[in-house]
């Protein structure tokens, strides 16, 4: 696939909006490639590309609104999917929350694209697989790993003048190691948009090490434990919590943002004073696409919370234009404060807690609370004086990520996470967290 220049692009959007007849027309083009190699019991099961390149078309004639996808772009299939997305505007029946296209947008180009990343071809996912396989065998343990890389790129225009186009890179790589009897297990997941900050063998070597240390796991009550959580447990608890972070669920009395009597609790202090978190798309390390894919509002760097306190709420344009704020688009990234701690400083600052490699298997019990229910697993261990003691066999949990981050009494480094299991791309530390409630043992290794 070829990653078409911004001039390219736009000749595109502009023949696509030239042909449309409607009151307003919109039009995105997403282009990627992605490469993958996946193996199992130290073997590549599969190994593939995928390219394909997708224009949208969306149109409105007052508040009916229509949209059509194609993969074609002579000028007579360019043509036809705007007729089409016409056709079934005028068929839809009006949305009494329509908005019309946004206004001109400043988008502030990111450093999303790494030419590093673009290059890897067959060889380089071979190499990432013959080193977890190969490391495996010679300890006698089992490798099920996937790795994956993209080369992409966005373009967004609109009949109002916006414009904005970039390309994009990134990789994911997941591998659990197991013992061949089964009784132990190790895993690790690395994200990254430059390949150069990418090492298979260091993330190798840890899950390989959490496999053979996490052998003949002992049982531990069940219980209220301080907790060192590693990046990877804290990412989707965080997530949960930041997928509903929206002021009109708050304000309409959907989620634990809401105030008692109506409205939310913007500007409130809600977590312990340590946690700050924000979003910004120029960040070096998750850089994301400047605008939002589905309002096309441009985005900025913003605080989401500050010192503990609620520092910004998303507003959907609708929403902003009920309530008279200002709306903001969805974050492409999620960046959390840390320090420069390792979880190995973390442990040796520990006298007595327990530390968790992966939270699995997470769902909602409660909207209102956040209260989320899931597994640890691939990796859990008991801490005493300062020291990983022995391995233990895993737990479920029940906890609110809004009462995990009321309760840190420590935290570490922040490491890049990214991939289908967060709705973000984050940049979040490992922490130390008292009072985790481990509700019942698990028999998963």
């Amino acid at each position: 696939m070829k990653i078409l220049s911004a001039e390219e692009a736009k000749r595109i959007t502009d023949k696509v909006l030239s042909y449309s007849k409607a009151d307003e027309c919109t039009v995105q083009i997403n282009g990627r490639r992605t490469g993958n190699v996946r193996y199992a019991r130290n073997s590549i099961s599969t190994a593939g590309l995928v390219e394909d390149v997708q224009l949208a078309v969306s149109v409105a004639f007052g508040k009916k609104s229509g949209i059509a996808t194609i993969n074609e772009f002579d000028d007579k299939s360019l043509e036809k999917v705007v007729r089409r997305a016409e056709e079934l505007a005028r068929l839809a029946p009006e949305n009494p929350e329509f908005m019309a296209a946004v206004d001109k947008q400043d988008y502030k180009a990111s450093a999303t694209f790494a030419a590093k990343t673009a290059a890897i071809d067959p060889d380089y996912r071979a190499e990432v697989a013959a080193y977890s396989i190969e490391a495996c065998k010679k300890n006698k343990l089992t490798a099920a790993g996937f790795f994956t890389d993209s080369a992409n790129f966005e373009t967004v225009a609109n009949s109002k003048g916006v414009f904005g186009h970039q390309a994009a890179t990134g990789l994911d790589f997941t591998l659990t190691v197991r013992t061949d009897d089964g009784r132990g297990s190790g895993w690790v997941k690395r994200s990254a948009t430059d390949a150069g900050q990418f090492n298979a063998r260091e993330a190798t070597d840890i899950a390989i090490e959490k496999a053979l240390r996490s052998v003949d796991a002992k049982a531990l009550e069940p219980g209220r434990y301080t907790v060192i959580l590693e990046p990877a447990a804290t990412s989707e608890l965080i997530g949960f919590m930041l997928g509903n972070w929206d002021a009109r669920s708050a304000d309409e009395g959907r989620s634990f943002l809401a105030k008692k009597g109506g409205g939310n609790r913007l500007g409130e202090k809600l977590f312990d004073q340590q946690v700050n978190l924000w979003a910004d798309p120029w960040d070096k390390d998750v850089a994301v696409m400047p605008w939002d894919n589905n309002s096309l509002l441009a985005r900025q760097r913003e605080d989401i919370i500050k010192d503990g306190k609620v520092a910004a709420l998303q507003y959907s344009r609708y929403w902003a234009q009920k309530m008279g704020k200002v709306a903001r688009g969805a974050p492409g990234n999620i960046i959390m404060a840390g320090t420069n701690k390792s979880t190995a400083e973390l442990i040796a600052n520990t006298k007595k807690g327990i530390l968790v490699t992966r939270t699995w298997y997470i769902r909602l019990v409660d909207p209102q609370s956040v209260l989320l229910t899931g597994l640890t697993r691939d990796g859990t261990f008991y801490i005493e004086d300062g020291k990983i003691k022995y391995p233990i066999k895993n737990f479920r949990f029940n906890e609110s990520p809004v009462t995990m981050l009321n309760n840190i009494e420590e935290i570490g480094k922040p490491v890049v996470i990214g991939g289908d299991e967060v709705p973000f791309t984050m940049l979040i530390p490992p922490m130390k967290v008292r009072d985790f409630n481990f509700t019942s043992l698990s028999a998963a290794v």
